[in-house]
């Protein structure tokens, strides 16, 4: 696994530990963000709330053009700008703004497959709201970026990225 992930020029590693992911090109840190991963902390079941660990490949972007808030359900863009009012308004809402990154696992039986599936998971790494904390976990299994982060991330990154959680 390691010798495949140095061999792509540009790619992803999330630090759970850390609550860092750093965008790497070649053996060179790129960019370094602080992010927030699961609260429940690292696992693969479906249904735990945990961030997937091991190694996985951005499938699909989305929200490419869409304003930075954009609210997200069901990965279509609401047509809401998210914002201290909304916020509000639904005060139980797990947000998930501006830019989607999903990822699938590339490991079978650990993230891939079965009830360990991460895409059929959904887990993402997603904009949030820039008044949640990061370099804490307090997500539901997804990695969660400020928005500015995020929409710079993402214009950097095309799908088929690999993405190592450890």
């Amino acid at each position: 696994m390691q010798d495949r992930m140095k061999r792509c020029t540009r790619r992803i590693l999330v630090d759970l530990a850390a609550q860092t992911l750093v965008l790497l090109e070649g053996d060179r840190v790129r960019r370094r963000y602080r992010v927030s991963t699961a609260r429940n902390g690292p696992g693969e079941q479906q249904d735990s709330g945990c961030t997937p660990r091991g190694l996985h490949r951005v499938r699909i972007r989305i929200g490419a053009g869409c304003p930075e808030g954009a609210v997200f359900v069901g990965r279509r863009a609401t047509g809401e700008i998210h914002d201290a009012k909304l916020a509000e308004q639904y005060p139980e809402r797990d947000w998930i703004l501006t830019r989607i990154l999903w990822l699938t696992g590339l490991e079978s039986g650990r993230n891939r497959g079965g009830c360990v599936d991460t895409l059929r998971r959904y887990i993402y790494i997603h904009g949030c709201p820039d008044t949640e904390p990061l370099g804490v976990p307090c997500s539901h299994g997804c990695i969660r970026m400020h928005n500015r982060d995020l929409i710079e991330l993402f214009d950097l990154v095309p799908a088929g990225t690999l993405v190592e959680i450890r």
